[in-house]
């Protein structure tokens, strides 16, 4: 199930109990606080994945690789909430949760974002599936190595590179295979970084 933002609006966060949730972003320049689109793949229980995503204006340039990157313009953000605005609606969601990351360029840019607007740094529990994945299957580093393009050729993965509620969704199911291989539990393959016991993890 997908929920994706329009413009001028951010759709209702997803409810219900998560064993943990995937987060990406997307950024419109160079610059790792130009947030333009935040993506969430929640894992339920029974190891389905909600997606969701909104886009964010990040009230800077847009440079064109990042456009050809992952298709989000100037025209796409116009009417969409600032970060400071979607931040204060997803905090309170992801707060109870142990997050994901496909490397650690998310939480930076969430970090630098908070930065920007002088808004609290956020003390979030992170993960890094890539760190999972090497975990999982050491086999590919050389061979293609953990980056997302590549875990979704070696894993079967079906997902749209470069958009944030995708790649979020993505991570989730690399973690999710990585359990499955590794027969550990989400517990076991994220002790090393959690920041202490976490409601909702099943």
């Amino acid at each position: 199930m997908r929920q994706q933002s329009t413009a001028g609006r951010m759709p209702l966060l997803p409810t219900g109990r998560f064993r943990f949730v995937a987060l990406d972003v997307e950024t419109s320049c160079g610059a790792s606080s130009s947030i333009c689109q935040i993506g969430l793949g929640c894992v339920r229980p029974d190891n389905s994945v909600l997606t969701y995503a909104t886009y964010v204006n990040p009230e800077q340039r847009f440079d064109p690789f990042n456009i050809r990157l992952h298709g989000i313009d100037p025209e796409t953000v116009a009417d969409a909430p600032t970060f400071p605005e979607v931040w204060a609606r997803l905090l309170p969601f992801l707060n109870p949760h142990h997050l994901i990351q496909h490397s650690n360029f998310d939480k930076t840019a969430i970090a630098a974002a908070c930065a920007a607007y002088r808004l609290p740094r956020p003390d979030l529990s992170w993960s890094d599936s890539v760190k999972i994945a090497r975990k999982a299957w050491p086999e590919f580093r050389g061979q293609g190595g953990h980056g997302l393009a590549h875990l979704k050729e070696r894993l079967g993965l079906e997902f749209q590179h470069h958009d944030a509620g995708e790649d979020a969704r993505a991570a989730a199911q690399v973690v999710l295979q990585a359990e499955a291989q590794t027969g550990q539990s989400f517990q076991q393959l994220t002790q090393d970084s959690r920041k202490g016991q976490m409601q909702f993890v099943f």
